[in-house]
Formats: structure tokens, C-alpha cells, sequence
């Protein structure tokens, strides 16, 4: 099985700080995640100045400023996206970051950014998928609040501009996503209809549904992580904490490798049980020389090195060739 690519989703979690951007890379890489990821945008691209927030963005952080006051102080600026691409270097952790407008995704080519995640708002964003497209470089886009025809219309925009190797991850962008919401299957459907690589980008609470995903079959998994869930910003209650994010990680890795090949076939740990699980033939009773074997005096018993019980109906009318105590493996 291919390995699964886990994306760990620092976002703006890093609320303006460098430093603080930094111990998300440490926990990241501690916690054995592929890739760190973070959001590049100018506030000013991205949102028009009194648009409101999201429903969830008022609960974590109030209304007492806007959507374009809030990102503002959340804003990345070239010199902070070097260093820490240098600093993910030096942690053997992949630098990712989602571009929120055209000025963005030409600060992240220009930074060489191999791979480019588009987040699930931009998947009607023709201009920007057109761009990001003719980059010819590897994509990975979330669908949430998509129908296949919204994902159809982006593939085909990023196919015809340059772009081949994308990544399609199911995804629902509500923060905390509702289990009964989360519809695991889609991940597939999508995978069907469109002859993609799938993977998920979660935003429920706990590790359960990302592990599921894996084992229906994900190759890339998405999740927000903070260092501290009681921080002030956007997105710190939806995301795990630095233990979470490293037993998903461990979860993950046990149950790609519990996946194997598809191969069904005797693995090496089992081989031992063999004689000791199966069955033979044995004397039911004790049996004399030349007597018949028959369903009378023969017993189907423990351990299994002796003839198998699937050669029952060769064995029945046959002569013993000598005589047999009781529990005795059968000889012809």
C-alpha cells in the first residue's frame, strides 16, 4: 500500500507569531506528520473590508472585530514564509501552505513550493485554479461544500492548464464538522467517478474518523493541530493538541501497514499455529489391525500434523495397517 500522506494543519494557528509558527513545526515533526501546513493570503486579495465571519469564527474569537480585521493580524509576509520553510528544512518536515489569492501562489512558486493545496473556497475560483494549474506542479484539492459537478468543473480547469497529478480530498468545512455530516463514503465516490487519488481533510473532533478514512482507503489525511485548544483564535478548539496529533499519527501508520498487500496468504507469525489450531484424523477407540475405518471408530481432533480432515471420505473404508490406541494419528 502507497504511504499515506499526513498533512498537519498548523493554518493561522500560529496567531501572527513566528515563534509560535515554529513550536507548531517542532510538535508537527515530533509527531511524525509528512508535511506542516500553513495559509498564505493578503487580507486585502482575500476578503472585502467589512465582510462578516463565519458562524464558528464569531464563537471562538466574538464580532467585536470583522472577517478582514481578524486575518489581518494573521497575515504571513515573504521574509516569514522563507524562514520557516528554512526552519522545516532543519526539522526533515515538508513546508506546505495553502494560497488564498494570485499574489500568494506567486509567493509560494517563487519560494518553490513542489506541491500546492488548494483549500476547498477557491474550487469555484476559476482565475485561481487556472493559475495554480498551469504551474504543472502536484495538487492537492479539498471539496467541502462541493457537489461532483463543482469538482468536475475544477479538475477539468487544472487538467487543461498544465496540471495531472491532483490529489482530491473529501471534506466538510463546517469547524467542528458534525460526525453524522462527515459521509466517509463520498471520499470513494469521488475516487470512482473521476479516476483520482482521494484522501480527507477532517475538521470533527477526535482521531476516529481521519483513521477511518485510512482504512477506507485515503492517501493523504488533512487535520488542524494546536498547541493549546484554550487559545484565542479562529481555529484552535476544532484542532488536536500536540498528543493527539501524534497518536493519530500512530494510528495511521499501524493501520496502512494492517492493510498489507490484499494478498490472502499464511504470514509468518501465524505459521506456528498451524499443527496446533487444525485438526487430524485420529483412532476414535482402539482399533485392530485390518479393521475398517469407518465413521464409528475415527474422531476429528487436535493437533493438525497428522492427515487432514478434508481427505475424511479417502479415509473411510479403509483398512488400518496396524493397530491403533485411542487419540492416535491415522496412517494409510
Amino acid at each position: 500500500m502507497k504511504r499515506v500522506f499526513i498533512i498537519a494543519e498548523a493554518g493561522v494557528n500560529h496567531n501572527g507569531s513566528i515563534d509560535l509558527a515554529k513550536k507548531l513545526i517542532d510538535k508537527a515533526s515530533e509527531a511524525g506528520a509528512d508535511a506542516v501546513k500553513f495559509q498564505s493570503f493578503k487580507a486585502e486579495k482575500l476578503v472585502t473590508k467589512n465582510a462578516q465571519k463565519a458562524q464558528y469564527q464569531e464563537v471562538t474569537t466574538g464580532n467585536e472585530e470583522n472577517q478582514f480585521e481578524m486575518i489581518k493580524r494573521l497575515e504571513l509576509d515573504y521574509e516569514k514564509h522563507e524562514e520557516l520553510i528554512n526552519y522545516c528544512k532543519s526539522r526533515g518536515i515538508m513546508f506546505l501552505s495553502s494560497p488564498f489569492d494570485l499574489e500568494s501562489i506567486d509567493l509560494l512558486n517563487n519560494l518553490g513550493l513542489e506541491i500546492f493545496k488548494i483549500p476547498s473556497g477557491e474550487i469555484t475560483n476559476l482565475p485561481y485554479l487556472r493559475k495554480i494549474g498551469s504551474l504543472n506542479k502536484k495538487v492537492i484539492l479539498s471539496t467541502g461544500m462541493s457537489i461532483l459537478g463543482d469538482i468536475e468543473k475544477a479538475l477539468k480547469i487544472l487538467k487543461t492548464s498544465g496540471t495531472t497529478d491532483i490529489t482530491v480530498l473529501h471534506c466538510n468545512t463546517e469547524y467542528p464538522t458534525p460526525v453524522g455530516d462527515v459521509n466517509l463514503n463520498a471520499m470513494n465516490t469521488i475516487k470512482e467517478a473521476f479516476k483520482v487519488e482521494v484522501g480527507y481533510s477532517d475538521h470533527t473532533l477526535g482521531i476516529e474518523v481521519p483513521i477511518a478514512a485510512v482504512a477506507l482507503g485515503a492517501t493523504a489525511i488533512e487535520k488542524h493541530f494546536t498547541l493549546d485548544k484554550t487559545m484565542e483564535g479562529p481555529d484552535h478548539r476544532a484542532s488536536l493538541e500536540p498528543n493527539e496529533l501524534r497518536e493519530m499519527v500512530r494510528c495511521i501508520r499501524n493501520i496502512e501497514m494492517a492493510l498489507g498487500d490484499g494478498l490472502k496468504k499464511l504470514t509468518e507469525s501465524e505459521a506456528k499455529n498451524i499443527n496446533i489450531v487444525r485438526k487430524s484424523i485420529v483412532a476414535g477407540r482402539n482399533i485392530k489391525k485390518g479393521e475398517v475405518f469407518t465413521i464409528e471408530n475415527l474422531e476429528i481432533k487436535r493437533p493438525g500434523n497428522g492427515i487432514s480432515p478434508m481427505r475424511w471420505d479417502e479415509v473411510i473404508g479403509k483398512l488400518a495397517i496396524r493397530d491403533y490406541e485411542e487419540d492416535e494419528l491415522i496412517e494409510i
